[in-house]
C-alpha cells in the first residue's frame, strides 16, 4: 500500500523494544548478583555444619573423577555426613539418586558452599569463595603431572593464555589437603601449587574402580557402548594441543581400521577442554555400521578405560591411571618435539614409557597388526611404568581419604587400610583376555555392503 513511514516506524518500535527487553535483563541479573552474594554473606555468619559435605568436578560438568568416588566413600564410610553435588542442569543426570543436586549460582549453591564443613573439587570452586576456618577444602587434582602445570606455565605463555598466577596462589591458599597418586606428583604440586596444605599420598581416589570391578562389569560395559562381542577395543584419547587452532588429530581412525581388520574397533575419546566430537564417529551396532565409536559425550572415562582392551594416547595423563588396569598401551609421539616446546613437560615419557612406542599412523598400524604391542616386552615396560607411578592405587584410596579427613585415622595403628602392593593386585581383566585369550581374537561383524576409505581423510 506505499506505507513506507509505518514500515520504517514498526521497524524503530521493533527495535526499541528489544533493547528495553536487553536492558531490563541486564537490571534483573545484576539484581539477582546482588541478592544472591548478599545470601551468602548473611550464610557466612552463621555455624558450619559439620555434617555437611559438597563436591564438584571439571567445572560443574557432572559426576566424576576422584570427587566422585569420595562422594560415594563418604556415603560409605561416614554415613552421618549428607553430601550435595554441583553440577549444570545438562548434566544433572549424572548424580546418583539420594545424593542432593546444586545448581551451580542459586541460593542453595551459595548456602552449601558457606555453611558445609567439607568442600572437595578436582578444580576450584568459585573464585567468589570464602575459606571458612572451619571448613576443610580437600583438592583431589586430576591426574598425574607429565605437562608443565600451575606456575611452571609461567615460562609457557602460549599454553597460559588468560590465567592469572595471583588468582591461582589465592585459590592455593584455601586448600587444606590435596591428594597425589606418586612421589612424581607429590614434588611437582608442592613446588608448582605453593601453600600450607597437606599432601595425602594415598593414590587416586578415582582409580579404585579399576581394582574392585568385574568380568561382567566389564561386559556390561562394552554392551552399553555398542561393541560386539570379541572384538579388540582400542580407547584413542589423545591430549589437548596448546599450540593449535583446531584439536582434530592427525590421526585417521577410519583407515587405521582399514588397516587392522575386522577384528578392531576404536572408542575415541576428544579431551575434555572440547565440546564437540574427537572424529565423524558412527555408533557401532551388532548389525554393522561404522567401527569407531564416539565417546566424547560419555561421563565416565574410567568405564571407557575398563571397556577398552588397549589404550592409545600420546601425552595424555590418563597414561598413568590406565597402567592401573595392566592393560597394553601404545603411544604415538609424532608431534614430541612441538608439545614440549610449546607446553613442556617434567620428563621424556619415551624414555621410561607404559609400553611401545610409535612416530606415526603408518608405524601405529605396523605394529598394531603384531603381537608386539601386547607382548613380553611391552609388560615389562608397563610393570616398571606401573611400579613408579601407581604405588597405592590398591582400590582403597578414597576409604584411606575418608578415614583420615573425616575420623581422624592417619595411620594403620588407627584403622587406616594398608596398601597392596602392586604385584598383588588383580585389576579387572579386559574382555579380550577374558573371552578369548591374549592370542585367540573373534572377527568384528563387517559393515552392511561395500565399505571404501578415502585415502585423504
Amino acid at each position: 500500500l506505499g506505507l513506507h513511514r509505518t514500515f520504517r516506524a514498526l521497524l524503530r518500535a521493533a527495535a526499541l523494544r528489544r533493547r528495553a527487553a536487553g536492558a531490563a535483563t541486564g537490571v534483573l541479573r545484576a539484581l539477582r548478583a546482588v541478592l544472591l552474594q548478599a545470601h551468602y554473606r548473611v550464610q557466612l555468619c552463621l555455624p558450619v555444619r559439620a555434617d555437611r559435605a559438597v563436591f564438584a568436578a571439571y567445572w560443574g560438568r557432572g559426576y566424576g573423577c576422584s570427587p566422585g568416588a569420595l562422594e560415594a566413600a563418604f556415603r560409605e564410610v561416614a554415613p552421618h555426613i549428607r553430601t550435595a553435588w554441583i553440577a549444570r542442569p545438562e548434566h544433572r543426570d549424572t548424580v546418583p539418586a539420594g545424593v542432593r543436586r546444586l545448581t551451580p549460582g542459586t541460593a542453595a549453591y551459595w548456602t552449601a558452599l558457606a555453611r558445609s564443613k567439607y568442600l572437595v573439587n578436582n578444580v576450584n570452586f568459585d573464585r567468589r569463595l570464602v575459606k571458612r576456618p572451619a571448613q576443610v577444602f580437600v583438592q583431589t587434582q586430576h591426574g598425574t603431572p607429565l605437562k608443565h602445570m600451575g606456575l611452571d606455565l609461567q615460562e609457557h605463555p602460549a599454553a597460559a593464555r588468560g590465567m592469572d598466577f595471583a588468582e591461582l596462589l589465592r585459590n592455593t591458599a584455601k586448600w587444606d589437603y590435596v591428594l597425589s597418586g606418586n612421589r612424581h606428583t607429590t614434588l611437582t604440586w608442592e613446588r608448582v601449587y605453593p601453600g600450607r596444605y597437606t599432601t595425602l599420598e594415598y593414590g587416586l581416589p578415582r582409580n579404585d574402580v579399576f581394582q574392585r570391578a568385574t568380568p561382567a562389569d566389564v561386559a556390561r560395559l562394552r554392551a552399553a557402548l555398542g561393541v560386539p562381542e570379541g572384538a579388540v577395543a582400542l580407547l584413542y584419547a589423545p591430549t589437548h594441543r596448546d599450540h593449535r587452532r583446531t584439536q582434530q588429530p592427525p590421526l585417521d581412525l577410519e583407515r587405521l581400521l582399514c588397516r587392522l581388520g575386522p577384528r578392531f574397533v576404536v572408542l575415541a575419546r576428544a579431551h575434555c577442554f572440547h565440546d564437540g566430537p574427537l572424529d565423524s564417529a558412527a555408533p557401532l551396532t551388532g548389525e554393522g555400521g561404522g567401527r569407531v565409536i564416539d565417546v566424547s559425550g560419555h561421563p565416565s572415562v574410567e568405564e571407557l578405560c575398563l571397556a577398552s582392551d588397549a589404550l592409545i594416547t600420546d601425552y595424555s595423563s590418563l597414561m598413568f591411571d590406565y597402567a592401573n588396569l595392566d592393560r597394553p598401551i601404545v603411544l604415538l609421539t609424532d608431534d614430541w618435539a612441538a608439545y614440549e616446546a610449546v607446553r613442556g613437560v617434567y620428563f621424556d615419557v619415551r624414555e621410561c614409557p607404559p609400553g611401545a612406542v610409535v612416530h606415526s599412523a603408518d608405524e601405529l598400524a605396523d605394529l598394531l597388526s603384531g603381537e608386539h604391542w601386547r607382548g613380553a616386552d611391552s609388560a615389562r615396560l608397563r610393570a616398571a611404568f606401573r611400579e613408579r607411578f601407581c604405588p597405592w592405587d590398591d582400590g582403597r584410596a578414597a576409604e584411606r581419604v575418608v578415614r583420615h579427613v573425616v575420623l581422624g585415622q592417619r595411620d594403620e595403628a588407627s584403622g587406616l587400610p594398608p596398601v597392596v602392593p602392586p604385584g598383588r593386585r588383580r585389576p579387572a581383566p579386559s574382555r579380550a583376555a577374558t573371552a578369548h585369550g591374549r592370542s585367540r581374537l573373534a572377527t568384528v561383524p563387517q559393515p552392511a555392503g561395500p565399505q571404501t576409505v578415502t585415502e585423504s581423510r
